[in-house]
């Protein structure tokens, strides 16, 4: 196996690890934002962005449900990108005007 080999395996192991805990959160509503916007983008994320995701997933469920749909504001140590893709994922997703 090649060092690409071994690098391409050890990412897409990443993914699914990444994905698992998405999709098993223990509370449903973050369970299905969290796990869709996984199945719909962790293969286009970079790997600074993967980082900031599993740093998020490490989050209290209710902290983090509350940031997405911002019923509470998110705290200045966890403002990013990912955190913006995760907002507009949640208005576009499973809201209605």
């Amino acid at each position: 196996m090649t060092d690409a080999d071994q690098t391409n395996d050890a990412h897409q192991a990443r993914l699914r690890k990444l994905s698992f805990r998405a999709w098993r959160r223990g509370f449903k509503e973050a369970d299905i934002i969290l796990g869709n916007f996984a199945d719909d983008y962790l293969s286009v994320l970079t790997p600074e962005q993967l980082d900031i995701f599993e740093v998020l997933l490490e989050v209290p469920d209710q902290d983090l449900y509350g940031w997405i749909i911002e019923r509470d504001p998110t705290p200045p140590e966890h403002k990013s990108e990912i955190m913006n893709m995760l907002n507009q994922y949640y208005k576009t997703a499973y809201t209605k005007i």
